[in-house]
């Protein structure tokens, strides 16, 4: 990756933002794995054309300084962090890196920062499917398992509407637990066999015709549905689903319906290859 620095920050935000990490033939992290197959292997292809600016990597380098704090601080006797493992998955291997290891509960530990509205919603599915795949890869090397715990920092919590506020969090930190079973494991094991035969075809393709990542992967709000009016600019009411909007035109009236395509959030904010997508320079910028 190619780090700028337009804002001239001091050089210590660019040596923590920095990438220790170089992708190996035929392997692939974790955290790779959860993003959708065109992203992934965009990122593998193109890694040393990536352009990101410094400033635009804050929120990661925060994430970056609470893990390095807590890795300063000495475990328990019963506990293992901050370790890398890897292991085969057919003819490719599995990198991931757990945060804590505890052998007296059979836990393991990740730690995460977020936005306070990742906790309000329970939006915690990634989460889950990570550690999950990190306990599969410790059990396949010999340690027990059977939960997930995931320590959230919430970066932009308020006091003052944890104080007013019956649904906010409570406290900038949030202990978040997943109970791991048998079939959970069986699940995963499906999963990442299927993951990898999905990588495997198409890493046999051109960067135009890789897999379109998902709706859900780009992030994709929906479309919606506006109820319009002949001689108004504005819609009449705007609805999640053409069925809600042709009973609210049949009830209330109105001309026509017109769709307003959802945006793709992750394209336009988040993605680092999007330069080199197809989709991102057709769809996303033409619209």
């Amino acid at each position: 990756m190619i780090i700028t620095n337009k804002l001239g920050l001091p050089q210590a935000f660019i040596e923590m933002a920095k990438e220790d990490y170089t992708c190996e033939p035929n392997e692939y992290r974790v955290t790779s794995l959860l993003k959708g197959i065109r992203e992934c292997i965009l990122e593998r292809r193109h890694q040393h054309e990536i352009e990101q600016d410094v400033s635009d990597m804050i929120w990661l380098l925060f994430g970056t300084a609470v893990h390095s704090v807590l890795e300063h601080h000495e475990e328990a006797d019963n506990e293992i962090k901050e370790s890398r493992i890897k292991i085969p998955v057919g003819d490719y291997i599995l990198s991931g890196q757990f945060d804590l290891y505890n052998a007296e509960t059979q836990t393991i530990t990740d730690y995460k920062t977020c936005s306070v509205w990742k906790i309000i919603y329970g939006d915690f599915e990634d989460w889950r499917r990570q550690l999950l795949i990190y306990a599969y890869m410790m059990r396949s090397i010999g340690f027990q398992i059977n939960q997930g715990v995931v320590i959230a920092i919430m970066r932009d919590h308020s006091k003052r509407d944890a104080k007013y506020k019956a649904d906010y969090p409570q406290s900038p930190v949030e202990k978040i637990t997943f109970k791991f079973t048998e079939q959970d494991f069986t699940d995963i094991e499906s999963w990442l066999n299927q993951k990898f035969a999905e990588i495997a075809e198409a890493e046999k393709l051109p960067d135009d015709e890789l897999p379109l990542c998902t709706p859900e992967e780009r992030f994709n709000s929906g479309d919606k549905f506006a109820v319009m009016k002949k001689g108004r600019k504005t819609a009449l009411r705007v609805l999640d689903s053409m069925e809600e909007a042709e009973e609210w035109k049949e009830k209330n009236g109105g001309d026509s319906i017109e769709i307003r395509p959802g945006e793709d959030k992750k394209c336009i904010d988040y993605c680092n290859v999007c330069e080199f997508c197809n989709y991102y320079k057709e769809k996303v910028i033409a619209n």
